[in-house]
């Protein structure tokens, strides 16, 4: 251990930047990786920033402009004379803008890296992550080829407090054939100034703000994760003809005490207006970052079909899946697999309820049951649901509201529309959007 602390010591010394968010060209080392939607390698490119439109631009500097504005006049003689405004004085050096590491390094980075990172050695089970930025990629050389069994994948959340945690996955990110847990155990660490140490893994990988480099403990480079922004496969869906259209960002009057911001999102705590009891529901959510939160308390909502069973929106990133995270049936099945995105960017969930069946003397012919896709990936599969799940309403033959849960954290939504089945039977379901089509057409 101690000759790895002294390789690892020097590594950081080599290896440390001068400036911690100076890009790096990135790569995408595996288009084929990307299940649940497009993935782009991240340049230069915090993952969350993601709005409805267009992002506005950024001040280039602190400086101010100096204009030339001519003024025309009469001179005591008749002739015409320019007067020049003078030049606005520059103001004092403006310090740079504080660097926001939370959303520096959170995010998903994926690639290739050498077999022997896979092979098992108990002796060099606590080395760390060292976190800094500006450095090459990795030689061709350096990199073991781009097949799915070495291909590794990290998901990098912050914590509160300069702390931050992670996953490591062999085969490719959530979602994607092949891949599981690289280990049970979470990645944890403390950032100081620009250097982010993380313990719980053999080798070191020092992550920028484009990607990760692995180095092991003899200095010998294992291979390099590009940082990637995967979209949901059913992001944007549009509603098929004879889809209800709940919310499209223009009005809530299909909606109970709706009401939406100036860049048309709905808020969370509302009531859908449609009562029926077979429907197919498609709706994108986009969770606020709470560094400082952690479970219940981190980007909390729900999806309560019927009041009375809740399909769980929660900030689930970087988590393994449990009964109470995003996806699951709330506190009665956890999600098959956890899919959720980084927060601050939109998801989607994609939801076919089909409601129980009664008798004329009050009893239950048979339960109510969920299919759900979280981000385009199938998560509970045609469940069985015996009663209410958390605080959901009691089940009685009587329709309810199928509502947005208000637990107090700014939770957004769009795109919000359902399909009655009974009415419009037959319609595929999910429906593709503006991620899978976009992947398609680079594909050719």
């Amino acid at each position: 251990m101690l000759r790895h602390c002294i390789v690892f010591a020097t590594l950081a010394c080599f290896l440390a930047p001068a400036n911690l968010l100076s890009p790096v060209a990135a790569q995408n080392p595996a288009a084929a990786q990307n299940p649940v939607g497009n993935q782009n390698p991240g340049a230069a490119q915090n993952p969350g920033d993601e709005s409805s439109g267009a992002a506005s631009a950024a001040p280039q500097d602190g400086s101010a402009e100096a204009t030339d504005n001519e003024a025309t006049g009469e001179t005591a003689a008749g002739e015409t004379a320019t007067k020049e405004t003078a030049a606005a004085p520059a103001p004092a050096n403006l310090p740079p803008p504080k660097v926001n590491f939370d959303k520096t390094f959170l995010g998903e980075y994926l690639g290739p890296v050498a077999a022997s990172f896979f092979v098992n050695d108990e002796d060099e089970s606590d080395a760390a992550i060292v976190s800094a930025s500006d450095r090459e990629a990795p030689a061709p050389e350096d990199s073991a080829p781009e097949d799915s069994s070495n291909m590794l994948a990290l998901q990098l959340r912050p914590t509160g407090k300069n702390r931050f945690d992670a996953l490591l996955y062999r085969g490719g990110l959530p979602g994607a054939e092949g891949c599981q847990l690289q280990s049970d155990e979470q990645l944890i660490g403390l950032r100081s100034g620009d250097t982010l140490v993380l313990s719980g893994s053999k080798v070191a990988i020092f992550v920028d703000s484009t990607g990760c480099t692995l180095v092991d403990a003899d200095g010998n480079r294992l291979g390099r994760l590009d940082r990637v922004q995967r979209k949901s496969r059913t992001l944007g869906a549009v509603p098929p003809e004879g889809a209800i259209v709940i919310f499209d960002g223009t009005d809530t009057e299909e909606l109970l005490d709706g009401q939406m911001n100036d860049d048309g999102w709905l808020k969370f705590g509302t009531m859908l207006m449609p009562m029926t009891q077979d429907f197919d529901l498609h709706l994108e959510f986009r969770l606020p970052l709470m560094s400082g939160e952690d479970g219940q308390a981190r980007g909390n909502s729900g999806v309560y079909l019927q009041s009375r069973y809740e399909c769980q929106i929660l900030d689930s990133f970087a988590k393994k899946p449990v009964f109470n995270g995003c996806g699951s049936l709330y506190r009665f099945k956890a999600p098959d697999v956890n899919t959720a995105l980084p927060p601050l960017q939109w998801q989607t969930y994609d939801i076919r309820f089909t409601s129980p069946r009664w008798s004329a003397d009050g009893t239950k012919r048979s339960d109510a049951r969920v299919s759900s896709y979280l981000n385009g990936v199938l998560v509970q599969d045609d469940v069985s649901l015996s009663g209410p799940t958390g605080n959901g309403k009691d089940e009685s033959p009587t329709l309810l509201p199928t509502k947005l849960q208000d637990h107090k954290d700014e939770v957004w939504f769009r795109n919000v529309w359902m399909i009655d089945r009974s009415l419009t039977p037959g319609i595929d379901f999910p429906i593709e959007g503006e991620a899978a089509e976009k992947s398609l057409a680079e594909a050719e």
